[in-house]
């Protein structure tokens, strides 16, 4: 195989109560890449469409993950790499993410899948350090896996994949505005109430329980964040009413997607989520504020090959 086109999925990160250790893959809305081995060593990204970005590997996060996993690769090859980014930088639903995540899995095909999955998210974490300053695997776990993720633990690194029920299905709300990951991350507070701490850890455990045993109330119930989500929602601009219409018309829980502005509500069954789509889409059509709207059932596979 000398070439690969794939599609790098977007995806949805804490969930509410799994701050940095949970996400999950969407299906209708990702990058395309074409990743192709070259005689010319090293990592080269020769084009990128849809969006400014820089093509200096060392400056790209897919060029960065590339080069972290190409160190590891007893290769003569170089590869060329081409993005068509569909996900817009910023957006809270894993742009850098599937660009690292993306760029790692091609090379690997490519090469005769010498490197596990669990070994392609902490090559592709190197691109997201790039991207928000810390090594994250929140949304390049999903990416890769498919589906739902837990970080058990990042040092040794730890990733398990969860169980989803199949009919679940997530509503995405992205405001046109501007959240800085690094803005999102210095409002948090570095201490946290004992209190606040067991409440979350029980609404991870509950969600995580729910997911495997498909009891949709559990789920429900356990969609809640009392320490991140307090600080951070302030960022963007009728959170409350977006949480309130996705509430009264059937969603199982929401909140902010990574980091925002994105916000995402996990509802049972396609239709639910297109009607709290288009309460979403109300709420903010009284605001102003310019928006995109995605709705996308839960994605099991994580990137798939267009072709060869």
């Amino acid at each position: 195989m000398e070439q690969i086109r794939i599609f790098c999925p977007a995806t949805v990160a804490n969930i509410s109560c799994g701050f940095d250790v949970l996400g999950l893959c969407l299906d209708t809305i990702g990058d395309e890449m074409i990743i192709r081995k070259t005689s010319r060593k090293g990592i080269h990204i020769s084009k990128i469409s849809g969006q400014s970005l820089p093509t200096d590997p060392h400056k790209n996060v897919a060029g960065v993950a590339a080069m972290a996993m190409l160190k590891n690769l007893n290769t003569d090859n170089g590869f060329e790499i081409e993005i068509q980014k569909n996900i817009k930088a910023g957006s809270g639903i894993g742009s850098s993410a599937a660009s690292a995540a993306g760029a790692v899995y091609g090379i690997n095909k490519l090469m005769g899948s010498p490197f596990g999955t669990s070994e392609m998210v902490a090559f592709a974490m190197e691109g997201e350090q790039l991207a928000s300053g810390a090594l994250h695997a929140d949304n390049v776990a999903p990416a890769l896996f498919g589906g739902f993720t837990l970080v058990r633990s990042y040092d040794p690194l730890d990733i398990v994949k969860i169980h989803c029920p199949g009919e679940l299905a997530v509503a995405v709300i992205h405001p046109q505005i501007e959240v800085k990951t690094s803005d999102a991350r210095a409002v948090l507070k570095k201490n946290i109430p004992l209190k606040s701490a067991i409440r979350q850890w029980g609404n991870l455990g509950g969600l995580i329980s729910g997911l495997y045993t498909e009891d949709y109330e559990l789920i429900s119930r356990s969609l809640h964040d009392e320490i991140v989500e307090p600080h951070r929602s302030v960022l963007i601009p009728a959170f409350k009413e977006l949480k309130e219409a996705a509430a009264l018309n059937g969603a199982l829980g929401s909140g902010i997607s990574g980091s925002g502005p994105s916000v995402f509500a996990l509802c049972k069954g396609e239709k639910t989520a297109r009607k709290v789509a288009d309460a979403m889409k109300k709420v903010y059509s009284k605001t102003g504020v310019a928006h995109e709207l995605h709705i996308s059932k839960i994605n099991p596979e994580g990137i798939k090959i267009l072709d060869r």
